[in-house]
Formats: C-alpha cells, structure tokens, sequence
C-alpha cells in the first residue's frame, strides 16, 4: 500500500511539477500586482483541483464506454509521458505540458489568468489528466487505492499552490537555470515511468509478452 501510494505521488509531482508551474506562472503574472497574482493562484490551483477530481471520477467511465482497454490506455498514456519528458529534459514548451508562445502572448494581456493558462493547461493539462484517469484505473475494485489516489492529488495541488505563492523567493534562488536542471531531473523519472507503463501496457494487450 505504502509502495503503491509513493508510486502514485511521484508520478503526479513529475507531471504536474509544481516547481515548473510556479515559473511558468511569475513569468506569465509578472505585471499583476502581488496581492491580485496570489487570488489568481489560489483560484487558479482549486479550479484545476476541480477539474482533475472530475476528470478522475468520469475519466474511466468515458474511456469504458468508448471501448478503451486498460492496456490499450496504459500504452497511449506511456507515449505521451514519454513526449512530455522529452520537452522537461530540453526544457522545450511544445504546449503538452506549458502554453505555446501564441497562449502566453495572449495570457500577458488577460486581466484574469487563473483560469486560462493557469489551472488549464499549466496544472491540469493533457498529461495530468491522463495520469489521473490511469492511477484511477490501476487502482480499478480497490476503494482504499482509488481514494489515495485522490488525496495524493490534493497533496501534489496544496504543493503546487506553495510554490506558487512563494514563487518569487524560489526563482530568486534557483534562477531559470535551476529551474530547468530540476524539470530535467523530473523529465528523466517521468521517462522511465513512461516505458515502464508501456510495457505494463503491451503485457495486458499481449498476454504472451508476460512470458
């Protein structure tokens, strides 16, 4: 169990990187006052905690009714993990797991960012809506897990909101440059769990693989 929920957190922190997050946010937030950039970002991280706790309760629903096994999803999930670590590891905004320059261009002239591109896509983006609905399914029958699931999602967004309102300090200290040396640190763990949930997944498609 505790193997399992330790699985579970670090599979949402490297996805949703809260670090990563609270960059990209100071750099898009830099010309809104202090007072109205920590509103955003409280609104901002309880909007995508909304939408993910959705997401995880009709997510495997939808993917049930369209007919999509679990393996199936595992193997489509460990291909974007592994496309999302690419962009982590060269520090590359291809807008799988950030905005584009078009997005961030239109966000520097938005009165409120917390909603878009803040709580979507920066916190629940493609690839933490994925990750949610596949812990949801790796945990299919068992309550106690699905539950964890969830609270380990609060627990990475209540860390994500931390970065976030003392984003300031954290850039002061790291730098872009430190940013980027953790987000390639993430991006390489996010790379060995993307392979290895595709061969969990191509084992479930293809039984004889097990062998």
């Amino acid at each position: 169990m505790i193997d399992t929920i330790i699985y579970q957190f670090v599979t949402l922190f490297v996805m949703i990187d809260p670090i990563g997050v609270a960059a990209l946010f100071m750099g898009i937030a830099a010309h809104i006052a202090p007072a109205e950039r920590r509103a955003m970002a409280v609104r901002g991280v309880i909007i995508a905690t909304v939408v993910l706790v959705g997401f995880a309760i009709i997510g495997d629903l939808l993917l049930r009714g369209l007919g999509i096994s679990l393996g199936a999803f595992q193997i489509a999930g460990g291909v974007l993990f592994f496309m999302i670590s690419i962009d982590m590891v060269f520090a590359r905004h291809t807008g799988l797991r950030s905005i584009t320059q078009s997005e961030d261009e239109e966000a520097v002239h938005k009165a409120d960012i917390s909603v878009f591109p803040f709580a979507i896509p920066l916190i629940a983006g493609p690839g933490a809506m994925t990750t949610v609905v596949l812990l949801m399914r790796q945990a299919e029958g068992a309550i106690a897990l699905q539950a964890s699931v969830v609270g380990v999602l609060f627990a990475v967004l209540a860390l994500t909101l931390l970065a976030t309102l003392i984003a300031g300090r954290v850039m002061k200290i790291l730098g872009q440059t430190g940013v980027n040396v953790i987000s390639r640190v993430l991006g390489l763990i996010l790379a060995a769990l993307a392979v290895q949930i595709m061969i969990d997944g191509l084992m479930k498609v293809v039984p004889g693989l097990a062998g």
